[in-house]
């Protein structure tokens, strides 16, 4: 599979596509609500998935009326995630031979993430792949969440280059079809917290891979 030569510009979301972080999320989830004491409601990771920790932060007060502010629920959740996305998440297999490899070519690299800057500058530069990045785009920096175009948007205009001319790389649906909204190629990558949704991913998204190394 070669796609090096059809794009100028490499979008890649960050969790369950260039980093194995979705165990994390789970523990910091079971955390949040065992302090509570409130059942964690199945599917949960995968409901947030795409939401920035604001967004996130403002459904769990809507959804379980719970009596406190969105900047309390995030510092909380910050607290517990610091750590673990300075020392405790890796990269995907293949990941950063495949971002060096792009980068030997000449393309343009991108970071379209629900993360803030305190999370994914640490987790990047612990696995030694910052500097690899022309360019970074949040959520919190669009008026739309994935599942639209918004933030790729944003990434690919930072990059100064059109979608038609970037690919988007997604490990869930929301991701891909929000892409593809937006007139952007899209690559869906496996994880596993997207399982039941990897037939539609694959459906929708122009190519697929379980791992990036496949790419290589």
């Amino acid at each position: 599979m070669n796609i090096f030569n059809d794009y100028e510009g490499f979008i890649f979301d960050l969790d369950g596509t260039l980093i194995d972080s979705v165990n994390i999320w789970r523990d910091i989830d079971e955390e949040f609500f065992k302090r509570r004491k409130i059942p964690e409601p199945e599917g949960f990771y995968a409901t947030v998935s795409g939401l920035n920790l604001r967004q996130g932060a403002e459904l769990v007060i809507e959804r379980f009326n719970l009596d406190e502010n969105a900047d309390d629920i995030i510092s909380e959740w910050l607290d517990m995630a610091l750590d673990a996305y300075s020392n405790k998440i890796f990269l995907k297999d293949g990941a950063k031979e495949l971002l060096e490899k792009l980068r030997k070519d000449g393309k343009k690299l991108a970071v379209a993430t629900a993360n803030g800057k305190e999370l994914y500058e640490p987790c990047l530069k612990n696995n030694g792949i910052y500097e690899l990045f022309d360019s970074f785009a949040r959520t919190d920096e669009v008026a739309r969440r994935k599942g639209f175009p918004d933030v790729y948007e944003l990434a690919a205009q930072r990059l100064g280059l059109s979608a038609e001319k970037c690919i988007v790389f997604e490990d869930i649906l929301l991701g891909v079809k929000g892409a593809k909204l937006g007139g952007f190629s899209c690559a869906a990558v496996h994880d596993s917290h997207s399982e039941g949704d990897w037939e539609e991913m694959k459906r929708l998204a122009d190519i697929s891979v379980v791992s990036l190394r496949e790419l290589l």
